[in-house]
């Protein structure tokens, strides 16, 4: 595909009191895009809002000249991990599996082909040998190893992440990275929710940084500068500190 993703004038509010204001950026496809600001700015509520997963008072979202509900089954989501039962009775390459389902439509049973599919998703992360294991028996780096999966099974064009790398072990963390750097490859669109700033510039080409409005959207030597990290952040800012974990 080469459609670009185009978020124009976004408005949401919760309970009356407005979360993000007027927000508006454009990205073309084939990009690696960080989500940053701080705690509470609402970068996993742009990220829902985007997807249509919570409403919006007002703006538009789209890819190319299309409505987002058009390009629902070309969308993989992987949401933060805190917000995943883990005790619900599933195997893993069951889980997976389920990453076939929106483009098989309604009654159709997946085939042995979609089953082998699934089996391949897993190898890609390094998770096959855990197939029959219960997804609530694994660390949460391996959990997470199996979500990317599920989203690699639905063959998607646009990849949207929530804080993928929270509380999983560095090994798992390389195998996320490096498998979204493929997808960055193969052409598609990725957006992560992140909060590591001593990561941005080792993993991201694109930024968006917000705290309830947009205060950079745009390639990371652009938008990851002192003077916009402290308007966002609220704080003293320098490149050094971004060493640090998130702020």
């Amino acid at each position: 595909m080469n459609e670009g993703i185009t978020i124009q004038n976004l408005h949401v509010s919760y309970s009356g009191k407005e979360v993000l204001k007027n927000v508006s950026f454009s990205f073309k496809t084939g990009n690696l895009i960080g989500i940053l600001g701080p705690n509470g700015a609402g970068k996993s509520t742009l990220m829902k809002a985007i997807l249509g997963l919570i409403p919006h008072d007002r703006g538009s979202v789209s890819i190319g000249d299309r409505p987002l509900k058009e390009m629902r089954k070309q969308i993989a989501y992987v949401p933060q991990r805190s917000n995943i039962d883990w005790d619900f009775p599933i195997i893993v390459k069951d889980t997976v599996l389920l990453g076939t389902y929106p483009k098989l439509g309604l009654f159709h049973r997946p085939k042995k082909s979609d089953k082998d599919w699934a089996i391949t998703c897993l190898e890609k992360v390094g998770m096959e040998e855990f197939a029959n294991s219960q997804i609530g028996e694994l660390s949460g780096g391996q959990q997470q190893r199996v979500f990317l999966a599920r989203a690699l099974a639905q063959n998607a064009d646009y990849f949207f992440l929530d804080e993928p790398f929270v509380g999983i072990d560095a090994g798992s963390e390389e195998v996320i990275i490096n498998m979204l750097r493929d997808l960055q490859q193969q052409g598609k669109t990725i957006f992560v929710v992140h909060h590591d700033l001593s990561k941005v510039k080792e993993y991201f080409d694109e930024l968006i940084l917000i705290n309830k409005e947009l205060y950079g959207a745009g390639p990371v030597q652009t938008v990851f500068q002192a003077k916009n990290m402290e308007k966002a952040y609220g704080m003293p800012f320098t490149m050094a500190g971004s060493m640090g974990g998130g702020m």
